[in-house]
């Protein structure tokens, strides 16, 4: 009799932790996406904010890249509504909940640090990625459209963010010229990305976005014409879709074989 209570007991704990990370997971992607707008926004560090002035550095993508927030934000948020609603002690849904709960967490504080400090900012990016980067890979496989896709997205995102902040402080401080710190970040989120991907094949949508950044890196240097990063950017960003369409077709070619 006392196995079968302390059985009972334990699966009430386990439910009632999973519906915490539910709950925290919903209030953290909202706050999150009330950041901007309880704030000024961030439009980019300020030159000023460097010992050396960043103007119209290469590694920053076009403006239209950074649209893609706005699909972040709302995804983001109904994944986690539907988390709450449809799935909250799911065991599928459960392995991801706390790194996102903590990326979200850090990301809603991210955009005053910014203002105040790049250096803080970049080491609070790249809490975020770690976050949803391991949320990404600890995912489970049900629900693709509301559990993995927007972290997919998000951390897509965060791989290319986080080393254009750590590029710009680099570059900001005088330790690299701008057009090296460059090259660097899109080298490094090219290796980075395919990393991360070969951690979590069936999910692609990591790539794409991050290929996404790669292509706005190539447009924000078409004019002035920086002709070595559009370049690299460009083939790091053709390579990453290819990899991640081969990716795609995989299970068809080996249902057809």
């Amino acid at each position: 009799m006392s196995h079968g209570i302390d059985r009972a007991r334990l699966a009430r704990h386990v439910r009632r932790m999973r519906e915490l990370k539910t709950l925290l997971v919903g209030i953290t992607a909202l706050a999150f996406a009330a950041s901007p707008l309880l704030s000024d926004g961030f439009g980019g560090f300020r030159p000023d904010q460097f010992r050396v002035p960043q103007i119209d550095p290469p590694v920053v993508p076009a403006g239209y890249a950074f649209s893609v927030w706005g699909l972040l934000y709302l995804w983001l948020v109904a994944g986690a509504a539907y988390g709450l609603l449809k799935r909250k002690t799911d065991q599928d849904w459960d392995a991801m909940r706390l790194p996102l709960a903590l990326s979200l967490g850090v990301g809603a504080v991210w955009i005053p640090v910014a203002q105040a400090s790049p250096f803080w900012a970049t080491v609070l990016i790249w809490v975020m990625w770690a976050g949803a980067a391991r949320a990404m890979v600890t995912a489970g496989t049900n629900d693709r459209l509301w559990q993995r896709s927007p972290i997919a997205l998000y951390a897509g995102w965060l791989t290319a963010a986080s080393l254009v902040s750590l590029t710009l402080l680099l570059a900001g401080n005088g330790w690299v010229g701008s057009t090296t710190a460059a090259l660097a970040a899109i080298v490094s989120a090219f290796f980075l990305a395919s990393w991360v991907q070969r951690l979590r094949p069936d999910t692609p949508e990591y790539t794409i976005t991050v290929a996404w950044a790669l292509v706005g890196i190539v447009m924000g240097n078409l004019e002035p014409l920086n002709l070595t990063v559009a370049t690299l950017a460009g083939a790091g960003a053709v390579v990453l879709v290819v990899m991640t369409l081969r990716i795609a077709l995989q299970p068809r070619q080996i249902q057809a074989e």
